[in-house]
């Protein structure tokens, strides 16, 4: 390895999840293309290798963290000591990024009744990095080969992400987007917005979020020199997307977005968060707690997720 590779620190997420199998698996494939700087417990690391049954050449930098073994630890179990893991190794990740001695940071996933269970007041990744670096939200973006797509919101129940398709809401995702993109190389990307009700609404006769929400957050936006494009019924934007005609789409609410990336390519998806002062990408997948331990995990996503680091790293757009 040398010093011009971009360094991407990786937590190994939740102990008794297949993060760290994953994670090791990923290692022999990307370690090419960058310098690797692992955060978290050894004893987890060492864990991961075992039930992968890998072995290392050379053992890659290691940012560990003194925290023993919970005396509960067991493959596919919820627990506080593991989930404390998870949260610490997270913060260490952050605040080398912030600091500089990393340039991007990738996540394996974490549970979130773990770190709920350790203390933590967030539900996840992107609400626990939006606090370390101090601004008051940020964005899901998804990618996979062919189709991305960034998120109006996520951790919400359906009733309440209905309730967040508001103009204000919607111009500062598109205009959050915008700027993301540009940062990463992307001159003038091309956004469409997804409609929320069926058929784009029907003029009114199926919801009016579309007439009276996301038309108007679509017109400010263009007149701020934005290629917004929308609402577009969500049957067929993700296609259209797919097709060329857009750069990214803007869903509405968790699943719109979701199921379009995983129906279209699931183990090459991966995360990238918006609006953080650093770089972060994640696996699209979460702890699969039913295979944790039996050294059947895939790491396709961990790879696409440390390449997609390290292209924004470089500065270039995946």
């Amino acid at each position: 390895m040398t010093s011009t590779k971009p360094r991407i620190g990786i937590t190994l997420g939740d102990p008794a999840g297949i993060g760290p199998e994953i994670l090791v698996k990923a290692l022999p494939a990307i370690v090419d293309r960058c310098h690797p700087v692992l955060f978290g417990p050894r004893w987890a690391f060492e864990d991961g290798l075992e039930v992968a049954n890998v072995t290392l050449g050379d053992e890659p930098e290691f940012t560990e963290l003194d925290l023993a073994r919970p005396d509960d630890f067991a493959f596919g179990r919820v627990s506080a000591g593991n989930g404390e893991a998870a949260i610490e190794a997270v913060i260490a990740a952050a605040h080398e990024c912030l600091n500089g001695t990393v340039d991007a940071m990738m996540t394996c996933p974490l549970n979130k009744e773990a770190i709920h269970a350790a203390g933590s007041e967030h539900i996840g990744h992107q609400e626990m990095l939006a606090a370390v670096a101090g601004i008051p939200s940020a964005a899901t973006m998804l990618m996979t080969p062919g189709l991305r797509v960034v998120h109006l919101s996520t951790h919400k129940s359906l009733g309440k992400a209905v309730e967040f398709v508001t103009q204000d809401n919607v111009l500062a995702k598109l205009q959050l987007t915008h700027s993301s993109f540009t940062t990463w190389g992307l001159q003038a990307p091309r956004i469409a917005v997804a409609a929320l009700n069926p058929h784009g609404g029907e003029g009114g006769l199926l919801g009016r979020e579309e007439i009276e929400e996301l038309g108007p957050a679509v017109e400010v936006a263009r007149n701020e020199g934005i290629d917004a494009t929308g609402p577009l019924p969500a049957d067929s934007v993700f296609n259209r997307a797919i097709d060329g005609e857009f750069d990214v789409v803007l869903a509405l609410y968790h699943d719109q977005g979701h199921i379009a990336i995983k129906v279209h390519n699931l183990h090459e998806s991966v995360s990238a968060t918006l609006g953080l002062p650093f770089i972060r990408t994640s696996v699209d997948h979460g702890t699969a707690f039913d295979i944790a331990g039996k050294g059947v995990a895939n790491e396709r996503s961990t790879i696409s997720a440390i390449d997609a680091a390290v292209t924004l790293a470089n500065g270039e757009l995946r």
